[in-house]
């Protein structure tokens, strides 16, 4: 199915949503989530036509002063096993762009939550940067949620600025505060060593 030729909402209706937290990989099913101090980024691989997004958030309570360990509860494993299931899936790292997007400021005005958008654009641009993936386009920050609407067998992505109403806020907040709950947990102790590379 060629859904460049669909009009946004029929696109959003046959999208996989994509909680905080998740990724996921489609040969061509579109990817959809809505972002609000979280960020989505899209990776494609534009020659293997193989494209996946996540949603992640950095944790806002620190667990110990290594900003790299807790970078790694969300951030960094996000951007890892996203990159790491594409190049599974016959991407390579040299050929990849990324696409990021949210980062906004809509539950309250508070310094925390606007630092917390900052951190997510920043962290991401950040990594990107390191790891030698252009970033095509970005919309980061500012007082707004965003639907982020990501078609992989293209690498297209749009994404919709929404004026946030109290419901909408509610939902993001809800869904927001349980990752961020998950994030602010004791890691469980596991008995496999892991390698950073």
């Amino acid at each position: 199915m060629d859904y460049n030729q669909l009009p946004s909402q029929e696109i959003e209706r046959l999208a996989r949503v994509i909680h905080p937290g998740a990724w996921a990989i489609e040969p061509e099913r579109p990817l959809a989530t809505l972002l609000g101090s979280c960020v989505a980024v899209c990776l494609f691989d534009p020659q293997a036509r193989v494209g996946g997004l996540n949603h992640f958030m950095l944790p806002s309570i620190r667990r110990s002063s290594n900003d790299d360990v807790d970078s790694l509860l969300s951030g960094a494993y996000a951007m890892e096993a996203l990159l790491n299931a594409l190049l599974q899936r016959g991407a390579r790292k040299a050929r990849l762009q990324a696409k990021a997007f949210g980062g906004g400021t809509i539950i309250n005005t508070t310094s925390s939550a606007i630092s917390i958008g900052l951190k997510n654009a920043e962290f991401t641009k950040e990594w990107l940067g390191r790891e030698n993936i252009p970033l095509l386009a970005a919309d980061f920050l500012g007082p707004w949620s965003r639907k982020v609407l990501f078609l992989p067998s293209s690498g297209d992505v749009f994404c919709r600025r929404l004026v946030t109403n109290m419901a909408t806020a509610e939902t993001i907040a809800r869904e927001e505060q349980s990752y961020a709950a998950t994030l602010a947990e004791k890691p469980k102790t596991i008995d496999k060593k892991i390698e950073l590379f």
